[in-house]
Parts: C-alpha cells; sequence; structure tokens
C-alpha cells in the first residue's frame, strides 16, 4: 500500500473532487436566473466537501483534522438538500438526482472510514503514549 503524503493522495479526497467537477458540469445547464442563488450554493457546497478534507489533512492536531472532516460530511449534506431541491424543481431529472446522490453517499462512506481511522489512531496514540 502507498504511503499517503499529500491529500491529493487519498481516495475520499479523489472522489470528493471529482464529484465537484461534475457538480460544476451540472450546474451549467441552470437557469442563468440561478447563478446567485441555488447554483452557487450547489457549487459552494460541493467545493466544500474536498476543501475541508485538504484542509483536515493539513491540520497538526487531532481535534482539527476531526473538526475538519466532520464539515466535510456536513457540506455532503447540504449538497444531497440542494439536489432535492434540483429535481423538485425540474433542474434535474430522477435519473440525474439519483446518480449524484449515489456519488455523494459514496463519498460519505469513504470520509466515514477516514474519520473511523483517524479516531483509531488517535485512540491508539494515546494509549502508546500511557
Amino acid at each position: 500500500m502507498d504511503k499517503i503524503r499529500d491529500f491529493t493522495d487519498l481516495i475520499v479526497w479523489k472522489k470528493a473532487h471529482k464529484l465537484s467537477v461534475d457538480i460544476y458540469k451540472l450546474t451549467e445547464n441552470f437557469p442563468k436566473s440561478e447563478q446567485y442563488s441555488l447554483t452557487s450554493q450547489i457549487r459552494r457546497a460541493s467545493s466544500s466537501v474536498s476543501a475541508n478534507i485538504a484542509e483536515g489533512f493539513g491540520r497538526l492536531t487531532p481535534k482539527d483534522k476531526e473538526h475538519f472532516y466532520i464539515m466535510a460530511s456536513g457540506s455532503l449534506y447540504e449538497l444531497r438538500n440542494h439536489l432535492y431541491l434540483a429535481q423538485d424543481i425540474d433542474y434535474i431529472d430522477k435519473n440525474l438526482h439519483t446518480e449524484f446522490n449515489e456519488k455523494c453517499i459514496i463519498v460519505h462512506q469513504l470520509l466515514n472510514g477516514l474519520l473511523r481511522a483517524h479516531r483509531s489512531s488517535k485512540i491508539n496514540n494515546q494509549d502508546s503514549n500511557k
């Protein structure tokens, strides 16, 4: 297994980044009247996921790392909410909504794995310091 040296080595960051790129492409087709409202909110929420993962990776204390990973999780929920709204007002169809919702769920599962690994290493480090 390759050593994780940078946030860009994290599978969860790669998937979150790809999700954000896909969201930007998806929202290009939204009405221009939404440019400063729903389009902007969806884009900010999607880019916030990978940005918070990156920021958490760069933090030095376990508490700070965990905080940013949890913020990334919150941004995923926000994104999913906005995607439901986009479907309900007919900016995206049910198939696109399902596709993007599934991508969000995959990123969330990976993020939960990262959080579990982080918490486990935090506990192991505390035990070794005793």
